[in-house]
C-alpha cells in the first residue's frame, strides 16, 4: 500500500536489521510500552531478529512497516491469533514522533491495514495498553476501541496493568 510520503508492506526475513533498529528505537521512545526492555533487546541474537523479521509472512500472524520515501522506516503494527476462540491481537504498535499524528496518517494507514488482516481472523481485534500509556489509550479510543474492563499484569512490573481494549471489526 502506497500512501502520500509512505509505504506499507509486510516485514520478510532480510528486513531483520530494519527490524532490529526500529525495536531499538521503540524501546527507547516508550519503554513501558513494550513487554521487553531495552537491555534484552539489544542482546538477542541475529537469528532471533531474523525470525522477528519473517512474521510478517506467518500464518495467522502479520508484522507491518511504514516506510517514507527516504526509505526510513518510520512505523510499525503487528497481530497476531494467540488462539482459536480469541480473534487477533494487535501488538508491537509504534509511530516514531516525527511521524505521529493525524496529519501524518501512518498509524491510521498501519492500522487500517491491521484491520483489514484481522477481519479474515475474526470478529474482534483485542489489544493490551500499559495503564499509564494515556497517549495510546487516547489513540485507540478516538478509532473505535473500547475499554473491556479486563486487566492484565503488565510483564515487566507485577505492580503495574494493562488495559484490554477491543474493537468490533
Amino acid at each position: 500500500m502506497v500512501t502520500e510520503g509512505f509505504s506499507i508492506r509486510a516485514t520478510q526475513v532480510d528486513d531483520w536489521r530494519e527490524v532490529r533498529a526500529l525495536r531499538l528505537e521503540m524501546l527507547k521512545d516508550t519503554p513501558i510500552a513494550f513487554g521487553e526492555t531495552l537491555q534484552d533487546a539489544l542482546g538477542h541474537s541475529d537469528s532471533e531478529w531474523r525470525m522477528r523479521a519473517a512474521r510478517g509472512t506467518a500464518e495467522h500472524g502479520i508484522a507491518l512497516v511504514a516506510i517514507d520515501s527516504a526509505g526510513r522506516w518510520v512505523g510499525t503494527m503487528g497481530g497476531y491469533v494467540p488462539d482459536a476462540t480469541t480473534g487477533a491481537l494487535l501488538v508491537g504498535v509504534y509511530v516514531s514522533p516525527d511521524h505521529r499524528g493525524r496529519e501524518a496518517g501512518v498509524f491510521d494507514a498501519l492500522l487500517g491495514a491491521i484491520e483489514e488482516w484481522a477481519r479474515s481472523e475474526g470478529a474482534v481485534l483485542t489489544l493490551h495498553v500499559h495503564e499509564d500509556n494515556s497517549r495510546a489509550r487516547a489513540a485507540y479510543l478516538r478509532r473505535g476501541f473500547t475499554e473491556s474492563g479486563h486487566r492484565v499484569q503488565y510483564v515487566l512490573d507485577s505492580s503495574a496493568m494493562e488495559i484490554e481494549m477491543v474493537k468490533p471489526l
